[in-house]
């Protein structure tokens, strides 16, 4: 029960840090080139940070090294409160923390509850994970109209759920260390940098990332142009963040079933081409629908491969290494998506050109999620 507890709260943690920012941006009164690192900081440090996790977690054992992250993540959301180089500063604090959880939880799900609970499990991750920022976003404005129109207090309630993902942690600390590190898996690594199943799920999860960090930042924005008020646009944002949830939940547990995922990734990657075509075309008293049929789709593509790192693996340290390259490589992709929107935003206008930049990713997506998503171990070839 005491890791059950612990792996949740943790869960909740991975995005509360980053779903208010989004909605107090339009009080922010920030200049375009801030708000832009702002958005932008997020998924390039966890791409860059990314293999730390790994590290950490072959020296020091899952739950210490997830206690080390939590607390890393605790310190940054404390340093976003101290103005604005403080927010700045602390969302790269934070990123550290994240970028090393979002690389040990998968691998910590395999190794509690392995067979067939992990499907379930990595259904509770993911959509514990948009659940937790999908609550952020609907909570951050009204903290903020409470607090005064103080964004450094709205953001740093973010802290409450993390010290308690933290008391959490503190009996599991027990845990034997896992024995170093190899040779051999060193060598193991420097190979699947080299094997194609690795490069497309690399892209598949890089590209279903891109998108939402584009709605996460701009979501809000989009609707405010078409007219909507910024508690509404806010609004349809937490509606999409926690469908992003209850995506995360069905599309790990489906996805679980079967030994092929291909049909789970086409399925996905349709539900967000409707939802980003419904969002352009349609007009913003429909924003709700749309969004939650993005979320859906973005959930069920960022929890899906959570299954796939473990079934394309042989074990714990295979795992661990694809986890953590596909999630370095595919924030650093990440990163570029909010940035792009505002400058194809900029050159264009509007929202058509970002929106269909989306769209022809989302295309692209089909062909490397069908390479990544069929049966096949990694590594099976070499005997």
């Amino acid at each position: 029960m005491a890791i059950t507890i612990a792996f949740v709260l943790v869960c909740l943690n991975l995005r509360i840090v980053f779903g208010g920012v989004g909605p107090l941006l339009p009080y922010m009164s920030l200049d375009p080139l801030t708000a832009g690192a702002l958005t932008a900081f997020p998924p390039l440090c966890m791409g860059l940070f990314a293999p730390l996790g790994a590290m950490a977690g072959r020296r020091l054992g899952e739950a210490r090294a997830l206690f080390a992250a939590m607390a890393i993540l605790t310190a940054g959301i404390l340093i976003r409160s101290c103005g604005i180089t403080g927010l700045l500063a602390g969302t790269v604090v934070a990123s550290l923390g994240v970028a090393a959880l979002n690389v040990l939880t998968p691998v910590f799900v395999r190794r509690n509850f392995g067979g067939p609970r992990i499907g379930v499990m990595m259904g509770v991750y993911a959509m514990m994970m948009g659940g937790g920022g999908g609550i952020m976003a609907a909570l951050t404005v009204p903290i903020y109209h409470a607090a005064g129109d103080s964004w450094p207090v709205a953001l740093v309630s973010a802290a409450v759920p993390a010290v308690m993902a933290l008391a959490a942690l503190v009996p599991l600390l027990g845990a034997p260390r896992p024995p170093a590190g190899s040779g051999g898996a060193a060598r193991r690594a420097h190979w699947l940098l080299r094997h194609p199943t690795a490069w497309s799920l690399v892209c598949f999860f890089g590209i279903q990332c891109l998108v939402f960090y584009v709605i996460l930042a701009w979501l809000p924005a989009i609707y405010v142009d078409k007219g909507a008020a910024p508690a509404t646009a806010g609004l349809y944002l937490a509606l999409c963040i926690l469908a992003v949830a209850g995506g995360g939940f069905l599309g790990p547990m489906l996805a679980a079933r079967r030994p092929d995922h291909r049909r789970h990734i086409v399925a996905c990657i349709v539900l967000c081409i409707i939802g980003l075509t419904g969002i352009l075309l349609a007009p913003a008293d429909m924003g709700a629908v749309w969004s939650v049929v993005l979320g859906v789709g973005m959930g069920a593509g960022q929890g899906i491969p959570g299954v796939l790192y473990a079934r394309r693996t042989a074990d714990q340290i295979g795992m661990m290494q694809l986890s953590g390259m596909v999630q370095s490589f595919g924030y650093l992709m990440a990163a570029t998506g909010p940035v792009i929107a505002a400058a194809l935003h900029d050159w264009r206008g509007g929202w058509d050109w970002p929106i269909g930049f989306l769209l022809a990713l989302l295309v692209f997506n089909g062909f490397a999620g069908l390479r990544g998503g069929r049966d096949h171990v990694i590594g099976a070839e070499r005997g």
